[in-house]
């Protein structure tokens, strides 16, 4: 928002789709693709800025990469992440 009592206040969102692949060179197993959905507000004024970044919005389950068929590595879960920075 550019100007009026919200000035400064934003957001935004992003969807993430990945297909399904293979889960190792030999392409000896799939995983299953997936859709997540993160988000995030701030609010910027003068030097300050704080803000929350929603990842994983809705907590979906899926596996972000494998290292073989015994290891597979999951997505994170729904979280929540806030910092506060100032610009010098």
């Amino acid at each position: 928002m550019q100007k009026g009592s919200l000035q400064g206040l934003g957001f935004g969102a992003g969807v993430f789709y990945v297909g399904e692949r293979a889960g190792d060179l030999d392409n000896s197993f799939f995983v299953d693709g997936y859709t997540r959905v993160d988000a995030a507000l701030y609010y910027e004024r003068d030097k300050y800025r704080a803000a929350l970044n929603f990842q994983n919005l809705f907590d979906a389950e899926y596996i972000e990469g494998t290292q073989s068929r015994i290891s597979v590595d999951p997505g994170e879960p729904f979280t929540v992440q806030g910092t506060v920075s100032v610009t010098f």
